[in-house]
């Protein structure tokens, strides 16, 4: 586990103080659940793959995508 020490303003300091306590956690783990949350490490990716279905497509309008690869590897000869 990596070490991290920050400075903090004392009306920051203590608001978290205050709610790791109202959350029964020490300050440490407070501002850690803060910070999972924050970069959604609970829960996995925010995204799923399937939302890039159809991305650029427009770009492939009107064009044989078989033979298009099919060009690009004769022209790796």
């Amino acid at each position: 586990m990596a070490a991290l020490k920050i400075s903090i303003a004392h009306d920051l300091y203590r608001k978290l103080h205050q709610r790791a306590h109202l959350n029964g956690r020490s300050l440490v783990q407070e501002i850690t659940m803060l910070l999972a949350d924050a970069v959604k490490m609970k829960g996995g990716a925010t995204h799923s793959i399937l939302e890039l279905q159809g991305l650029g497509k427009e770009l492939w309008k009107g064009i044989d995508s078989a033979k298009y690869v099919d060009a690009e590897r004769e022209s790796w000869d």
